[in-house]
């Protein structure tokens, strides 16, 4: 604890308003914003490559991201580190009553979707009317929005019983992206595209799988099969760029092959 409050003196000291650093003194919440989606990244990246001594660094840049926003806030009287903090233990003690509940709810174990019902409970408290997709952030990527928007629509019933309901609207979103890109029409061939993009997260919900990380794993198996076939190519004294498609093909199933 003690070098979490040498971490609140740092970030008060930066923000002082006679002695502090410039830079720090000019920033607020929404230009601070960009850099913590940054750091996010940072510690993600850390992880997928296992190195652990870039994650604790990693980890530190966050951690300071919050410190700066909840000083932010306490110098304008809207609440401090220790709020920030206790805010989050409160919330999870309360959404894990099979871990700290009576001896009743923890007798009973985790339920299935506990953790979004409690959510749902604590977003009705604070507004009888809310939507059940009432704070799903506009600012997560899109891929991560789509699934989040599905999952809370499942939550109140609606959705698929199983994953042969995404992969029919998959099929039927491909025959309306084909139409639309028939007729012309390039802002309802955007559209149907965007359908076809939702359509496969929910599948990929349905399936269990982070439709994010099968990105991701996608992404790494391109970017080594493409370079092992633009070495193969070099190699044989020939230019990527020069060749036509069917020779690439050609080396590109060696690449999937090797």
């Amino acid at each position: 604890m003690r070098s979490i409050e040498k971490l609140l003196e740092i970030m008060a000291d930066l923000r002082n308003p006679e002695t502090g650093c410039p830079w720090d003194r000019q920033q607020d919440f929404s230009t601070i914003a960009p850099f913590t989606v940054e750091e996010a990244y940072e510690v993600a990246d850390a992880i997928a490559r296992e190195d652990l001594d870039g994650l604790r660094d990693e980890l530190g840049d966050l951690l300071f991201q919050v410190a700066f926003y909840a000083r932010m806030a306490e110098e304008q009287g809207a609440f401090d580190f220790e709020e920030v903090a206790q805010g989050i233990c409160d919330k999870m003690v309360r959404r894990h009553p099979h871990v700290f509940g009576t001896a009743e709810e923890r007798a009973k174990g985790p339920a299935n979707d506990a953790w979004h019902t409690i959510k749902a409970s604590e977003r009705a408290d604070k507004d009888a009317n809310a939507s059940a997709i009432d704070g799903v952030a506009q600012a997560l990527p899109a891929l991560k929005r789509a699934e989040k928007l599905g999952k809370r629509a499942s939550i109140v019933g609606f959705d698929w019983p199983d994953a042969s309901g995404p992969r029919a609207k998959i099929h039927e979103e491909l025959g309306e992206l084909a139409a639309a890109q028939a007729a012309g029409d390039a802002e309802n061939t955007m559209e149907e595209l965007g359908d076809l993009l939702f359509a496969v997260t929910n599948l990929a919900r349905h399936l269990k799988i982070d439709p994010e990380q099968a990105l991701v794993a996608a992404n790494r198996k391109f970017e080594r099969r493409f370079r092992s076939m633009e070495q193969a190519i070099t190699g044989s004294g020939q230019a990527v760029s020069g060749l036509d498609l069917e020779i690439l093909e050609s080396y590109w199933q060696k690449a999937k092959s090797s």
